[in-house]
């Protein structure tokens, strides 16, 4: 395993035509649809990362900010964002693209937490993440506040 990982090589993108029975009545994908989609997503992020396999932790607040309808191309992006000793956080960008002009609108962003497990699920201990862009080290700053903002959270009773 090596010892510094770049997070460029965590990068996953994932890419999906909405159908019809994957939309509700008003022709929209299901919000539980698009989680799903961002959860694999991370998932292959997190094991390009631990190069194992990972389980999520947890979610961070999920929004929507604009609708995805049936055949829109919905485009997914992970990253590997903060890691820890044990935890790791990824980030995804959700947009939707109009499959005849190209155009990208954001509809959502979420962080999700996982660990790496061994074949017991007991926790594996994680390679270091190495942030060298202002990007990366801003997304590592960033992690790290959420990290404590979960924390806190949990241990004020909210969360396993």
């Amino acid at each position: 395993m090596e010892d510094e990982i770049d997070p460029l090589r965590t990068r996953t993108e994932m890419t999906w035509i909405v159908m019809p029975g994957q939309a509700n009545a008003l022709g929209t994908v299901f919000g539980g649809q698009v989680m799903a989609w961002i959860d694999v997503c991370a998932a292959v992020s997190a094991q390009r990362f631990s190069h194992a396999n990972v389980v999520t932790v947890g979610m961070d607040e999920m929004t929507f900010q604009a609708p995805i309808r049936i055949g829109d191309v919905v485009v997914l992006q992970a990253i590997v964002n903060w890691v820890g000793r044990t935890s790791m956080e990824v980030g995804v960008r959700v947009e939707k693209e109009d499959p005849h002009t190209g155009v990208r609108t954001h509809t959502s962003t979420a962080y999700l937490t996982f660990v790496a497990v061994d074949a017991s699920g007991a926790r594996l201990a994680l390679p270091r993440l190495n942030p060298t862009t202002p990007e990366q080290l801003r997304r590592w700053r960033e992690g790290e506040v959420r990290r404590e903002r979960r924390l806190k959270h949990r241990s004020q009773g909210f969360g396993a």
